[in-house]
Protein backbone atom coordinates (compact mmCIF):
# COMPACT_ATOMS: atom_id res chain seq x y z
CA UNK A 1 0.00 0.00 0.00
CA UNK A 2 1.21 3.37 -0.70
CA UNK A 3 -0.10 5.08 2.41
CA UNK A 4 3.02 2.84 4.03
CA UNK A 5 6.14 3.82 1.46
CA UNK A 6 9.39 4.57 2.98
CA UNK A 7 11.68 7.16 1.78
CA UNK A 8 15.01 6.09 0.56
CA UNK A 9 17.10 7.56 3.33
CA UNK A 10 14.99 5.83 5.80
CA UNK A 11 16.95 2.29 4.61
CA UNK A 12 20.31 4.01 4.85
CA UNK A 13 23.03 1.70 6.49
CA UNK A 14 25.53 3.06 9.17
CA UNK A 15 28.19 5.29 8.15
CA UNK A 16 31.00 7.31 9.42
CA UNK A 17 32.99 6.44 12.77
CA UNK A 18 30.98 4.27 13.19
CA UNK A 19 31.01 1.74 9.75
CA UNK A 20 34.48 -0.29 10.98
CA UNK A 21 32.59 -1.17 14.39
CA UNK A 22 29.53 -2.53 12.94
CA UNK A 23 31.35 -4.25 10.13
CA UNK A 24 32.77 -6.59 13.13
CA UNK A 25 29.34 -8.29 13.86
CA UNK A 26 27.56 -7.02 10.20
CA UNK A 27 26.48 -10.65 9.70
CA UNK A 28 24.59 -11.09 12.73
CA UNK A 29 23.28 -7.28 12.41
CA UNK A 30 21.70 -8.15 8.98
CA UNK A 31 19.70 -11.41 11.23
CA UNK A 32 18.68 -8.42 13.24
CA UNK A 33 17.49 -6.75 10.78
CA UNK A 34 15.76 -9.44 9.27
CA UNK A 35 14.37 -10.40 12.58
CA UNK A 36 13.00 -7.37 13.48
CA UNK A 37 10.99 -6.83 9.72
CA UNK A 38 9.48 -10.20 10.01
CA UNK A 39 7.92 -9.01 13.42
CA UNK A 40 5.11 -6.99 11.97
CA UNK A 41 3.74 -10.28 10.09
CA UNK A 42 3.04 -11.42 14.27
CA UNK A 43 0.30 -8.83 14.19
CA UNK A 44 -3.01 -8.50 12.28
CA UNK A 45 -3.22 -7.45 9.03
CA UNK A 46 -4.87 -4.28 9.62
CA UNK A 47 -2.06 -2.83 11.56
CA UNK A 48 1.31 -4.74 9.95
CA UNK A 49 1.59 -2.12 7.29
CA UNK A 50 1.83 0.39 10.79
CA UNK A 51 4.23 -1.77 12.47
CA UNK A 52 6.42 -2.38 9.65
CA UNK A 53 6.23 1.46 8.87
CA UNK A 54 7.59 1.72 12.04
CA UNK A 55 10.26 -0.33 12.60
CA UNK A 56 11.32 -0.32 9.42
CA UNK A 57 13.55 2.53 9.18
CA UNK A 58 17.09 1.72 9.97
CA UNK A 59 18.53 3.75 12.99
CA UNK A 60 22.20 3.26 14.41
CA UNK A 61 20.88 -0.04 16.14
CA UNK A 62 23.33 1.12 18.73
CA UNK A 63 21.69 -1.50 21.14
CA UNK A 64 21.83 -4.52 19.04
CA UNK A 65 25.24 -3.46 18.28
CA UNK A 66 26.44 -3.26 22.02
CA UNK A 67 24.55 -6.55 22.61
CA UNK A 68 26.31 -8.31 19.64
CA UNK A 69 29.78 -6.69 20.50
CA UNK A 70 29.55 -8.06 24.28
CA UNK A 71 28.33 -11.62 23.24
CA UNK A 72 31.44 -11.93 21.17
CA UNK A 73 33.49 -10.52 23.72
CA UNK A 74 32.43 -12.55 26.13
CA UNK A 75 32.82 -16.31 24.50
CA UNK A 76 31.01 -16.10 21.59
CA UNK A 77 28.07 -15.41 19.41
CA UNK A 78 24.86 -17.52 19.76
CA UNK A 79 21.38 -16.95 18.19
CA UNK A 80 20.33 -15.82 21.66
CA UNK A 81 22.05 -12.66 21.08
CA UNK A 82 20.50 -11.75 17.89
CA UNK A 83 17.50 -12.61 19.86
CA UNK A 84 17.96 -10.21 22.56
CA UNK A 85 19.23 -7.49 20.28
CA UNK A 86 15.75 -7.12 18.54
CA UNK A 87 13.78 -7.09 21.70
CA UNK A 88 15.84 -4.54 22.94
CA UNK A 89 15.48 -2.47 19.64
CA UNK A 90 11.52 -3.01 19.67
CA UNK A 91 12.23 -1.52 23.10
CA UNK A 92 13.73 0.97 21.56
CA UNK A 93 11.43 1.98 18.90
CA UNK A 94 8.73 1.63 20.70
CA UNK A 95 9.95 4.70 23.35
CA UNK A 96 10.77 6.57 19.97
CA UNK A 97 7.34 6.43 18.86
CA UNK A 98 6.11 7.91 22.35
CA UNK A 99 8.57 10.64 22.25
CA UNK A 100 7.92 11.64 18.78
CA UNK A 101 4.21 12.11 19.88
CA UNK A 102 5.10 13.92 23.31
CA UNK A 103 7.59 16.13 21.02
CA UNK A 104 5.28 17.07 18.10
CA UNK A 105 8.07 15.88 15.83
CA UNK A 106 7.28 15.38 12.33
CA UNK A 107 10.81 13.92 10.91
CA UNK A 108 12.63 10.49 12.17
CA UNK A 109 14.84 8.60 10.23
CA UNK A 110 14.66 10.99 7.35
CA UNK A 111 11.12 10.23 7.06
CA UNK A 112 7.78 11.97 8.56
CA UNK A 113 6.96 10.30 11.98
CA UNK A 114 3.98 7.90 12.64
CA UNK A 115 1.92 10.66 14.28
CA UNK A 116 2.97 13.03 11.35
CA UNK A 117 1.45 10.44 9.26
CA UNK A 118 -1.20 8.85 11.26
CA UNK A 119 -2.15 10.92 14.21
CA UNK A 120 -1.37 10.53 18.07
CA UNK A 121 -4.15 8.41 19.11
CA UNK A 122 -3.26 5.79 16.88
CA UNK A 123 0.86 6.31 17.19
CA UNK A 124 0.31 5.74 20.84
CA UNK A 125 -1.78 2.10 20.20
CA UNK A 126 1.47 1.67 17.73
CA UNK A 127 4.09 2.19 20.61
CA UNK A 128 2.49 -0.19 22.92
CA UNK A 129 1.83 -2.96 20.82
CA UNK A 130 5.77 -2.55 20.19
CA UNK A 131 6.57 -2.88 24.22
CA UNK A 132 4.40 -5.88 24.14
CA UNK A 133 5.99 -7.55 21.45
CA UNK A 134 9.57 -7.08 22.59
CA UNK A 135 8.10 -8.54 26.18
CA UNK A 136 6.54 -11.15 24.42
CA UNK A 137 9.81 -12.04 22.74
CA UNK A 138 11.57 -11.47 26.24
CA UNK A 139 9.64 -14.38 27.31
CA UNK A 140 10.77 -16.90 25.13
CA UNK A 141 14.80 -17.01 26.64
CA UNK A 142 15.16 -20.07 28.96
CA UNK A 143 16.49 -17.96 32.31
CA UNK A 144 13.68 -15.68 33.78
CA UNK A 145 16.30 -13.05 34.91
CA UNK A 146 16.61 -12.25 31.34
CA UNK A 147 13.70 -11.59 30.63
CA UNK A 148 13.05 -9.81 33.86
CA UNK A 149 16.17 -8.16 33.10
CA UNK A 150 14.65 -6.96 30.22
CA UNK A 151 11.47 -5.66 31.48
CA UNK A 152 13.34 -4.02 34.51
CA UNK A 153 15.48 -1.78 32.02
CA UNK A 154 11.87 -1.15 29.97
CA UNK A 155 10.68 0.24 33.07
CA UNK A 156 13.45 2.85 33.68
CA UNK A 157 13.16 4.09 30.25
CA UNK A 158 9.49 4.50 30.99
CA UNK A 159 10.11 6.26 34.51
CA UNK A 160 12.92 8.24 32.81
CA UNK A 161 11.04 9.82 30.56
CA UNK A 162 8.06 10.18 32.88
CA UNK A 163 10.44 12.32 35.30
CA UNK A 164 11.53 14.20 32.22
CA UNK A 165 7.95 15.13 31.19
CA UNK A 166 7.63 16.25 34.74
CA UNK A 167 10.51 18.41 34.89
CA UNK A 168 9.93 20.16 31.81
CA UNK A 169 10.70 23.71 31.76
CA UNK A 170 11.73 23.31 35.59
CA UNK A 171 14.23 25.94 35.92
CA UNK A 172 15.12 24.22 39.31
CA UNK A 173 16.36 21.29 37.39
CA UNK A 174 20.21 20.27 38.89
CA UNK A 175 22.97 18.74 37.01
CA UNK A 176 22.72 15.53 39.12
CA UNK A 177 18.57 15.42 38.07
CA UNK A 178 19.69 15.78 34.68
CA UNK A 179 22.43 12.44 35.05
CA UNK A 180 19.59 10.22 36.58
CA UNK A 181 16.80 11.31 33.87
CA UNK A 182 20.04 10.42 31.02
CA UNK A 183 20.70 6.96 33.00
CA UNK A 184 16.92 5.85 33.25
CA UNK A 185 15.76 6.97 29.94
CA UNK A 186 19.15 5.84 27.69
CA UNK A 187 21.60 4.41 29.71
CA UNK A 188 19.13 1.41 30.90
CA UNK A 189 18.86 -0.39 27.96
CA UNK A 190 22.55 0.28 26.94
CA UNK A 191 23.34 -1.08 30.12
CA UNK A 192 21.11 -4.18 29.51
CA UNK A 193 22.56 -4.79 25.83
CA UNK A 194 26.36 -5.21 27.38
CA UNK A 195 25.48 -6.56 30.83
CA UNK A 196 22.89 -9.35 29.28
CA UNK A 197 25.37 -10.50 26.02
CA UNK A 198 27.93 -11.52 29.13
CA UNK A 199 25.39 -13.58 31.15
CA UNK A 200 24.58 -14.97 28.02
CA UNK A 201 27.48 -16.89 27.71
CA UNK A 202 27.80 -17.41 31.31
CA UNK A 203 30.51 -14.83 32.15
CA UNK A 204 31.46 -14.42 36.17
CA UNK A 205 29.13 -11.78 37.28
CA UNK A 206 32.48 -9.03 37.90
CA UNK A 207 32.79 -9.09 34.10
CA UNK A 208 28.96 -8.81 33.23
CA UNK A 209 29.14 -5.92 36.20
CA UNK A 210 31.90 -4.32 34.54
CA UNK A 211 30.09 -4.31 30.96
CA UNK A 212 26.88 -3.05 32.72
CA UNK A 213 28.86 -0.15 33.77
CA UNK A 214 30.24 0.29 30.78
CA UNK A 215 26.99 0.30 28.51
CA UNK A 216 25.39 2.87 31.32
CA UNK A 217 28.49 4.88 30.69
CA UNK A 218 28.24 4.91 27.21
CA UNK A 219 24.31 5.24 26.69
CA UNK A 220 24.78 8.31 28.93
CA UNK A 221 27.34 9.74 26.77
CA UNK A 222 25.23 9.07 23.93
CA UNK A 223 22.24 10.93 25.53
CA UNK A 224 24.39 14.28 25.79
CA UNK A 225 25.49 13.93 22.45
CA UNK A 226 21.66 14.15 21.11
CA UNK A 227 21.11 16.36 23.32
CA UNK A 228 23.95 18.48 22.13
CA UNK A 229 23.02 17.37 18.26
CA UNK A 230 19.45 19.09 18.93
CA UNK A 231 21.30 22.31 19.33
CA UNK A 232 24.23 22.08 17.08
CA UNK A 233 23.00 19.66 14.29
CA UNK A 234 22.01 20.30 10.38
CA UNK A 235 18.60 18.95 10.25
CA UNK A 236 18.41 18.18 6.77
CA UNK A 237 21.49 16.26 7.60
CA UNK A 238 20.57 14.61 10.53
CA UNK A 239 17.13 13.68 9.26
CA UNK A 240 14.87 14.16 12.32
CA UNK A 241 13.44 17.52 13.62
CA UNK A 242 15.80 19.44 15.93
CA UNK A 243 15.29 22.05 18.46
CA UNK A 244 12.44 20.03 19.88
CA UNK A 245 14.28 19.71 23.48
CA UNK A 246 14.84 23.66 24.00
CA UNK A 247 10.60 23.92 22.21
CA UNK A 248 9.07 21.41 24.78
CA UNK A 249 11.37 22.73 27.77
CA UNK A 250 13.42 19.61 28.51
CA UNK A 251 16.49 21.35 29.86
CA UNK A 252 19.42 19.51 28.69
CA UNK A 253 22.70 19.47 30.09
CA UNK A 254 24.40 22.24 27.86
CA UNK A 255 21.37 24.27 28.97
CA UNK A 256 22.21 23.78 31.94
CA UNK A 257 25.04 24.70 32.42
CA UNK A 258 24.41 28.05 30.78
CA UNK A 259 21.99 29.00 33.45
CA UNK A 260 24.81 27.59 36.16
CA UNK A 261 27.26 29.46 34.71
CA UNK A 262 26.07 32.61 33.80
CA UNK A 263 25.60 36.01 35.93
CA UNK A 264 22.36 36.36 37.93
CA UNK A 265 21.01 39.30 35.44
CA UNK A 266 21.67 36.79 32.15
CA UNK A 267 20.30 33.57 33.69
CA UNK A 268 17.01 35.51 34.42
CA UNK A 269 17.16 36.78 30.78
CA UNK A 270 18.09 33.23 30.08
CA UNK A 271 15.15 31.90 32.02
CA UNK A 272 12.37 34.02 30.42
CA UNK A 273 13.92 33.26 27.20
CA UNK A 274 13.17 29.52 28.05
CA UNK A 275 9.73 29.56 29.58
CA UNK A 276 8.89 31.92 25.80
CA UNK A 277 10.15 29.40 23.70
CA UNK A 278 12.50 31.85 21.95
CA UNK A 279 14.49 28.24 20.55
CA UNK A 280 16.42 30.40 17.69
CA UNK A 281 18.07 33.14 20.11
CA UNK A 282 19.13 30.74 23.05
CA UNK A 283 20.46 28.04 20.24
CA UNK A 284 22.39 30.94 18.60
CA UNK A 285 23.83 31.64 22.35
CA UNK A 286 24.59 28.17 22.87
CA UNK A 287 26.37 27.54 19.75
CA UNK A 288 29.07 30.77 20.65
CA UNK A 289 32.33 29.52 19.64
CA UNK A 290 33.91 30.65 23.30
CA UNK A 291 36.14 28.63 25.40
CA UNK A 292 34.43 27.14 28.21
CA UNK A 293 31.27 27.77 26.21
CA UNK A 294 28.22 25.43 27.97
CA UNK A 295 27.66 23.27 24.75
CA UNK A 296 31.59 22.55 24.36
CA UNK A 297 31.57 21.65 28.37
CA UNK A 298 28.98 19.24 27.26
CA UNK A 299 30.74 17.58 24.67
CA UNK A 300 33.75 17.30 27.26
CA UNK A 301 31.44 15.85 29.63
CA UNK A 302 30.15 13.35 27.12
CA UNK A 303 33.65 12.67 26.07
CA UNK A 304 35.10 11.98 30.22
CA UNK A 305 32.34 9.17 30.28
CA UNK A 306 33.41 7.45 26.95
CA UNK A 307 36.97 7.44 28.63
CA UNK A 308 35.20 6.10 31.63
CA UNK A 309 33.77 3.19 30.05
CA UNK A 310 36.85 2.59 28.02
CA UNK A 311 38.04 2.05 31.01
CA UNK A 312 36.04 -0.97 32.15
CA UNK A 313 37.15 -2.79 29.00
CA UNK A 314 40.00 -3.98 30.96
CA UNK A 315 38.35 -6.50 32.44
CA UNK A 316 37.86 -8.72 28.83
CA UNK A 317 40.00 -10.92 27.14
CA UNK A 318 41.50 -8.96 23.51
CA UNK A 319 39.16 -10.23 20.65
CA UNK A 320 38.12 -8.44 17.90
CA UNK A 321 34.97 -7.81 19.72
CA UNK A 322 36.35 -6.19 22.68
CA UNK A 323 38.55 -4.28 20.79
CA UNK A 324 35.32 -3.17 18.67
CA UNK A 325 33.75 -2.00 21.80
CA UNK A 326 36.74 0.20 23.10
CA UNK A 327 36.27 1.19 19.15
CA UNK A 328 32.31 2.11 19.88
CA UNK A 329 33.62 4.70 22.44
CA UNK A 330 36.56 6.46 19.72
CA UNK A 331 33.52 6.51 17.22
CA UNK A 332 31.55 8.63 19.91
CA UNK A 333 34.41 10.92 20.67
CA UNK A 334 34.77 11.41 16.86
CA UNK A 335 30.99 12.22 16.36
CA UNK A 336 31.09 14.76 19.69
CA UNK A 337 33.82 15.98 19.03
CA UNK A 338 32.30 16.93 15.29
CA UNK A 339 29.99 18.80 17.10
CA UNK A 340 32.93 21.83 18.03
CA UNK A 341 33.04 22.25 14.24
Amino acid sequence: MEVFARSPAATARSAGPLAPVVAVVQSELDQVESSIAQQAAAFDPAIEGYIAYAIGGQGKRLRPLLALLSGGATGGLQPAHVDLAVVLELIHVATLVHDDIMDEAERRRGQPTVNARWGNALSVLLGDCLFAQALNLSANFDKAEISRSIAQAAREVCSGEIIQTQRRFDLHLGIEDYRRIVEMKTGSLFSVAAELGAVLNESEPIVARALKSYGMKIGAAYQIYDDCLDIAGNESIIGKTLGTDLRKGKLTLPVLLLLRSAPTVERERYSRMIVDGKVEELTEILNAKLAGAPLSESISDGQNLIRAAQAELTILPTNIYSEAMHQLGDALLELLDQLRE
